[in-house]
């Protein structure tokens, strides 16, 4: 993560900048600040964080943008600013590109309407695709269907990303984004092959595993009749794991194969291949049509009393059955209002968000939650703690 450390800030009035990047306000708790911050039309926040003798300036996590250019950008456009006497620095603007747009990475929003409107008719995809090796094969053997890769990991995307554009490809979408977060966004009957190959085992916390029962629900609902779920793995036991949750669904047909050949293998398949380790492909073929998701609801707040929020406010966590909501912090703004930082929705998909008050009106700030079921729920709760019902 690009960062730099200053002995001193020049409390530059707010709002300032230069060129294409601008810094409207900030927003202060006890230990850090939150600098609003938009560079050719991405919004984003700052932080500065006061230590003993220094401060640490570095982008926000939630509301980092896809371009880490633009971050850096707005980094050395802050430093050179509002800041004097650097200590050190992590930042390494190369070229202009590092600031275009990556031509394939998509956002959340971005994905759902990119399908809304997808002339596509067919739909893989891959989840956790690593080097890309399987992701760009299929993409390049299958031209017709559209390739949508979900990956964590950023320098994986990014490679990817270059990767694609370097072969042309016009049928790819990757997506730096949480794979059950993803499914539980597609609509149902959609999809014909999603791919998990080699993903971690996990053998000390299943909870961690890609597959669980509400991911293999997700899978069948998104797949199409007959379409197909694809493991990979070289670990006898996330297999076993995988096979005794998918047999839980309903009219459940699964084909087991052990070392079976692909023509493409990943790195870590060639590895394991090496060491004389056995492979094992568990494929799971959806035979329902499932219903269509129905997502009644909105993010909508009501009014909020700013000044009551504030006298009451403290870290909270509410814990119901299938959702959460942890009321995390809240800064200060220096012209007036508050920004609470909130985590809320599934255990096992999170949603990481700010709220902006002022004025007596409430709103989630940069980035909105996106919609599901357990999203609205826990939305729910905190209208209730902003609307003063649980405080």
């Amino acid at each position: 993560m690009p960062n730099f450390i200053v002995a001193n800030l020049k409390d530059t009035p707010y709002p300032f900048g230069e060129k294409n990047v601008s810094f409207i306000w900030s927003a202060d708790d006890e230990s850090e600040s939150l600098v609003y911050t938009k560079s050719n039309e991405s919004e984003f926040f700052l932080t500065v964080k006061k230590r003993e003798n220094d401060y640490v300036i570095k982008g926000e996590k939630i509301t980092r943008p896809a371009s880490l250019g633009l971050l850096q950008s707005a980094l050395v456009c802050y430093r050179d600013l509002n800041t004097s006497n650097i200590k050190s620095e992590a930042i390494a603007i190369k070229n202009d590109k590092q600031l275009e747009k990556k031509e394939y990475i998509f956002n959340d929003k971005e994905f759902l309407e990119y399908l809304r409107t997808s002339k596509f008719k067919k739909i893989y995809i891959e989840i956790g695709f690593g080097s890309g090796r399987h992701l760009l094969y299929q993409a390049k053997e299958n031209p017709g269907v559209l390739i949508v890769g979900i990956e964590v990991y950023k320098p994986c995307v990014e490679q990817v990303n270059n990767l694609a554009a370097s072969l042309n490809l016009k049928n790819v979408i990757l997506l730096n984004l949480d794979a059950r977060l993803v499914l539980s966004l597609i609509g149902s009957n959609l999809v014909d092959k999603v791919f998990l190959h080699f993903p971690i085992p996990w053998e000390k916390s299943e909870k961690r595993r890609v597959v669980s029962a509400s991911f293999a629900s997700e899978v069948q609902r998104i797949l199409k009749v007959s379409g197909k779920f694809e493991l990979r793995s070289d670990d006898r036991g996330y297999s076993d794991f995988t096979i005794s949750h998918f047999l839980n669904l309903d009219d459940s047909q699964i084909q087991i194969y052990k070392n079976r050949f692909l023509e493409v293998s990943s790195k870590y398949e060639d590895r394991w291949i090496r060491q004389n380790k056995d492979i094992y492909d568990v494929i799971f073929t959806n035979s329902i049509n499932s219903k269509m998701q129905n997502l009644d609801g909105d993010f909508e707040f009501g009014s909020v009393d700013e000044s009551f929020v504030l006298s009451k406010f403290k870290n909270t966590i509410f814990k119901e059955d299938n959702y959460f909501v942890h009321i995390e912090r809240l800064y200060k703004k220096k012209s007036g209002g508050v920004l609470i930082r909130v985590a809320f929705g599934s255990f096992y998909r999170p949603e990481h968000c700010y709220i902006l008050v002022e004025n007596d009106f409430a709103d989630y700030f940069i980035k909105k939650p996106l919609l599901t079921p357990e999203n609205l729920k826990a939305h729910q709760k905190i209208r209730e703690y902003l609307t003063c019902k649980t405080l």
